[in-house]
């Protein structure tokens, strides 16, 4: 079996999906035995990456963007023209045209552009409809990162369900043994691009509502690059107000021990497909309070406190509930330690190579 991955968003600036493509590509690879698993355009993906750059350099990177520029704004068949001669293709969300000469698969992330279109600027709510309408529809065969994320993409979308299997996402192992930072003082932590859907303008109004002794003995560490449409969220947290302390893009070998040092994490997004900060949260052994909605209650299972996304007041009570119980937070640590053990990169890499195996049988 022959299988090309379109990577395409390893050559551009993303969290979650780059992550996502990195570490399922690589293990697929190693776990393919006597499988050939590909990389589109034409890519070696190495044992670093960084979400704000390119894999390759920047002529590598213009060149194979020309190439995704002409197959899907200039409706060319460059794939089938050039791409390799694979049994399944399987494609990104950058490509709206996919090769017709094969099987065709691809990842549901989420249905955020539907549900909360609000949240995303006005180009990727088309980008996502258009890839909707020309490969999602037309796909032999679909993965979701999430229950949650399946159910919402066969009712908006009308799709058939026995073509959409559910396969969890990993978490880096370097999280399930991660020393923690030693810290001068302790904080509670938020992982996240700085954009509407990660909610952060209604957290950091919710440390505010936290108790003065409470808010003067921790901090709330904000970690993450700035997205887009959230101006005046950036501004509260560089402004660095009330112990509020934003670091910015932090690089991902660094974000385990950042994780694990934290004593609480908190995820109040408005919608999520997976939340892959959230598992990452709990293989580190950290109590997770996340937002009662989407996906997070399905990854977080007991391992967490869930709150009302858009409630000040509830973020802060769930803030101070766990902040000043010590068994608590023991409880939701053991629990999310638990439950992280079935977010792996190895049984993702399993299940998606046996649902490809599926596909080409009988092909």
């Amino acid at each position: 079996m022959r299988i090309a991955i379109d990577c395409i968003p390893l050559l551009l600036r993303s969290a979650g999906v780059k992550t996502y493509i990195y570490n399922w590509y690589r293990s697929m690879r190693r776990l393919a035995a006597g499988d050939t698993i590909l990389a589109w355009p034409y890519l070696k993906p190495s044992d670093r990456y960084s979400h704000e750059e390119s894999l390759v350099s920047a002529p590598g990177t213009l060149a194979r963007l020309a190439l995704l520029h002409a197959a899907t704004y200039l409706r060319l068949p460059v794939v089938d023209w050039i791409g390799p001669r694979v049994d399944v293709f399987h494609a990104s969300q950058q490509m709206w045209n996919p090769p017709r000469s094969t099987r065709l698969t691809a990842t549901l992330y989420d249905m955020t552009c539907w549900l909360v279109p609000e949240t995303h600027s006005a180009r990727n709510v088309q980008g996502a409809r258009l890839f909707a309408e020309r490969v999602m529809r037309r796909a032999d065969g679909l993965i979701s990162i999430s229950e949650s994320t399946r159910q919402d993409a066969v009712r908006i979308l009308g799709l058939d369900p026995e073509k959409v299997d559910v396969i969890y996402p990993g978490i880096a192992e370097a999280f399930f043994h991660a020393r923690p930072e030693r810290p001068q003082r302790p904080y509670v932590l938020f992982v996240g691009t700085v954009e509407p859907r990660k909610n952060l303008g209604t957290l950091l109004d919710a440390w505010t509502q936290v108790t003065a002794s409470l808010a003067s003995e921790f901090d709330l560490v904000v970690a993450g690059p700035a997205g887009w449409g959230d101006p005046s969220t950036l501004a509260r947290l560089r402004a660095g107000d009330g112990g509020v302390r934003y670091l910015g893009y932090v690089p991902e070998e660094d974000l385990p021990g950042l994780t694990a040092g934290a004593t609480v994490f908190v995820y109040p997004s408005l919608y999520e497909g997976f939340g892959l900060p959230l598992g990452q949260a709990m293989a580190a052994g950290v109590p997770v309070i996340t937002s009662n909605v989407s996906s997070m209650p399905e990854v977080a299972g007991d391992a967490a406190l869930l709150v009302d996304p858009r409630s000040p007041a509830e973020i802060a009570a769930a803030l101070e509930r766990l902040l000043l119980s010590p068994d608590l937070r023991a409880t939701l640590s053991k629990n999310g330690l638990a439950r992280a053990q079935r977010y792996t990169w190895d049984a993702c890499a399993r299940q998606s190579l046996a649902f490809f195996r599926r596909l080409t049988v009988g092909s």
